[in-house]
């Protein structure tokens, strides 16, 4: 009986999986994935590194239950429809993408296959973008109405994906590349396996109560597993069961559900906006003026080794250079002081996450960073500064989080720690006032 492929992307697991149970219900399923160039190749090491270990965790998943991951290099349009005509497969079963690149690849690819059909089953997501509009069909551009509506919207259960049920079939594969060497950067165990069982160990966290906390380190730590599909937000989702009924802790939760939701609202806003990967979804705050030349240089140095004279910026950068991962709200805290203290455009501190990031996300990594800056989804930004000092005492009170990556400060003997590369009150103001030229220009 002819197979189906199942091809693997953002979706590297085998539990709660819509498009495997698609294509078992044809009959044979045959596990491909595709390292396409066009997307290893702009990756950091750290990403590329996480994704080898992930794709590996997976083999070892399948070979559980018969043949192992089938690997094969190139463009998927060329690779793809090659592999369907040497196991003669009926059909093509993926999870829909729906970012800029990924929904042009499946095109081409659907193309290229010919009378093979690629068949698009569930998506990275709790809610496919494109699901949740405004009532007058239009896609949202503020988060707080795109929550309520996908709250209302609501999604499926986990889907009942079973392995072991599956008849799987081989072919010839490509050995997975090395590693690159990351040195000492210390990443998290890979695989689906690993993710759920950061979740069970998880899931009873007060994280409403803590989540600001980066020197308590009690987020989940899921976004590397979200990024690359070893959990659905769909499984996390059930689990906190949000009326409590099953789930003690779900009180604790709603501030977690709402991360999910920001995920969810960025993936939709890159849907239905592609340009804004790249460049500004408010156009008219192009013309704030930024450093540029060796001062932008010297500051981005400065920023990038962890060495501004700010502390909690200083170890913020310091702590993604050693894990590829940032707490969330000390990401804010550093991409702010980037903007609005050192006057570096948003651009240059979004390249340089993705290039270091564990859990880089196109569609969130460079709305997050236009939230900050003030020039994304947002009715009224350009107020927004994070006070580095008031925030490092707010969040990081007894100051545990600094003095692990910035112990110099505790023990000069380490090292000398620099003076701030900046006066935080002058330039808030230099900012304000440049925020405020260009709206009464009308900009």
């Amino acid at each position: 009986m002819s197979p189906s492929i199942l091809w693997f992307r953002r979706d590297l697991r085998l539990g709660d999986h819509p498009a495997l149970l698609a294509a078992a219900a044809d009959g044979p399923v045959l596990a491909l994935f595709v390292m396409d160039p066009a997307l290893l190749g702009p990756a950091g090491d750290v990403r590329r590194a996480f994704l080898l270990r992930t794709l590996r965790a997976l083999d070892t998943d399948l070979r559980r239950h018969g043949p192992g991951l089938v690997v094969r290099t190139g463009r998927p349009e060329e690779v793809v429809p090659a592999v369907a005509a040497e196991s003669g497969a009926r059909a093509v079963h993926i999870s829909a993408d729906f970012a800029p690149y990924g929904a042009a690849r499946d095109e081409r690819v659907a193309t290229a296959l010919g009378d093979v059909p690629l068949v698009r089953t569930g998506s990275p997501y709790a809610v496919a973008p494109g699901r949740v509009l405004t009532r007058d069909g239009r896609p949202y551009q503020v988060f707080t109405p795109f929550h309520r509506a996908w709250v209302e919207h609501g999604w499926r259960a986990p889907a009942d994906s079973d392995p072991a049920a599956v008849d799987w079939v081989g072919a010839p594969t490509d050995e997975l590349p090395p590693e690159p060497d990351l040195a000492a950067v210390d990443l998290p165990e890979a695989g689906e396996a690993a993710a759920l069982a950061r979740w069970e160990a998880w899931r009873g966290t007060p994280y409403d109560d803590v989540r600001d906390r980066p020197d308590l380190d009690a987020t989940s730590r899921l976004s590397p597993d979200l990024r690359w599909g070893t959990i659905h937000p769909r499984t996390v989702l059930a689990d906190l069961d949000v009326t409590g009924a099953r789930n003690p802790h779900a009180r604790h939760h709603s501030g977690f559900r709402k991360e999910l939701a920001w995920r969810e609202f960025y993936a939709h806003v890159l849907h239905h906006w592609p340009a804004s990967a790249r460049s500004y979804f408010r156009p008219e705050l192009r013309d704030l003026p930024y450093v540029g030349g060796a001062e932008l240089r010297r500051r981005m140095a400065a920023w990038t080794t962890g060495r501004t004279g700010y502390p909690i910026v200083d170890a913020g950068m310091r702590q993604l250079l050693a894990e590829g991962w940032m707490h969330n709200r000390v990401r804010m805290i550093v991409a702010s002081f980037l903007v609005k203290d050192l006057h570096v455009e948003w651009t240059h501190g979004a390249r340089h996450f993705m290039r270091h990031l564990v859990d880089g996300d196109l569609a969130s990594n460079q709305h997050n960073w236009q939230w900050v800056a003030g020039c994304g989804t947002d009715a009224a930004p350009y107020f927004r500064i994070f006070n580095p000092t008031t925030q490092g005492e707010k969040f990081d009170p007894d100051g545990t989080y600094v003095r692990r990556w910035v112990p110099e400060l505790a023990d000069p003997s380490l090292g000398t720690y620099p003076e701030p590369i900046v006066d935080h009150a002058e330039q808030r103001a230099a900012t304000l006032e440049a925020y405020q030229l260009l709206r009464r220009h009308g900009r």
